[in-house]
């Protein structure tokens, strides 16, 4: 896996050794992609839709997740934004600024390459940027990893 990032903008990209259908089903497919994201969501991602869920993560339980669909395009480009690491049940974060998570796939004669890159850090809250950042670059290396897993294990 190979990564890149900014104080703005996080990169990792991944080589998966199945087809572009197969990722893009493990993406945008809610139940699955709650299987290896680790998150219960209801509803069908759709360019538009907002979506909610309870992660599913030890330790994380009492969250929910929120995200709206930004753009699909089939097999090549899913994005969505959301409030990063928005993990404190009392903190109301509707008010800040989102960040852009795309997730672009490339057919590769191995496989398909993932790349998710999420941006806008530089816009949040001075006091919530660093930790923001960190923690979901950690994450996205996590992530990639289970979505390595998932597809690996699963037709």
């Amino acid at each position: 896996m190979a990564s890149s990032s900014t104080t703005d903008r996080i990169e990792k990209r991944i080589l998966l050794r199945s087809p572009r259908a197969r990722v893009w089903r493990a993406l945008t497919d809610t139940g699955e992609f709650g299987r290896w994201f680790g998150v219960e969501l209801t509803g069908t991602f759709a360019p538009g839709a907002r979506m909610q869920g309870r992660i599913t993560e030890p330790g994380y339980e009492n969250i929910v997740l929120e995200l709206v669909v930004e753009r699909m395009e089939p097999e090549r480009l899913f994005s969505w934004r959301w409030h990063p690491h928005a993990v404190e049940p009392a903190v109301d974060y509707s008010s800040e600024p989102t960040t852009l998570v795309v997730f672009e796939l490339e057919s590769r004669p191995e496989g398909t390459l993932l790349t998710v890159v999420e941006s806008g850090f530089d816009q949040l809250p001075p006091a919530r940027r660093a930790l923001a950042y960190r923690m979901n670059d950690k994450g996205w290396a996590d992530e990639m990893a289970k979505i390595e897993k998932h597809v690996a294990s699963t037709p």
